[in-house]
């Protein structure tokens, strides 16, 4: 490898473990990184739905997809499964999870410098849907994907539904 100089002002990070040491973060806060899954059976064409709780934190009442944030070091995969299981109690592989979009918020209620969710797909599980977290969700159920509530959160809606009629993959929310 090239014995290249530091970049100005900074010091040559020492590898230990084989990661380097991190820098210094470019922002003061980064993005809030999430993850949602659309679990789609494709034989009866239906998709599993939570509706949030008169408790949830926002949204209350309305529908959403299983979704929620990824802790530190935490793969975006691993959130999903992990997710998807606390929430509903089903569970599904990593690698079974394929990329249907990406949502790129400029704000949300607990990331006031904007979010990014990475909506996965999958179309294999075991375990029937439940309500595993009943504080913030008042149901979680199969819902057929041509019936789908209009009482639903606005980002994750319009991710479902452009994975449903093979949209476009990306949408920008509060970007002006």
């Amino acid at each position: 490898m090239p014995n290249n100089p530091p970049d100005e002002g900074n010091t040559v990070a020492q590898q230990t473990n084989d990661q380097p040491k991190a820098l210094k973060p470019a922002l003061e806060s980064m993005t809030l990184l999430v993850a949602a899954v659309i679990v789609h059976d494709k034989a009866t064409n239906r998709v599993v739905l939570l509706q949030r709780s008169a408790n949830a934190k926002f949204a209350q009442g309305m529908w959403d997809l299983p979704v929620g944030k990824s802790e530190p070091g935490e793969p975006i995969t691993e959130t999903a499964v992990r997710e998807l299981y606390e929430e509903t109690g089903l569970t599904v592989k990593p690698d079974s999870l394929k990329v249907a979009h990406i949502i790129h918020g400029a704000w949300g209620v607990e990331s006031p410098n904007g979010f990014l969710t990475v909506v996965f797909a999958t179309h294999e599980w075991t375990g029937e849907p439940e309500n595993r977290e009943p504080g913030k969700h008042a149901q979680v159920r199969w819902v057929d994907a041509d019936a789908i509530p209009e009482n639903f959160v606005d980002t994750t809606s319009s991710a479902l539904l452009r994975y449903l009629g093979s949209g476009p993959e990306v949408s920008l929310d509060g970007w002006g």
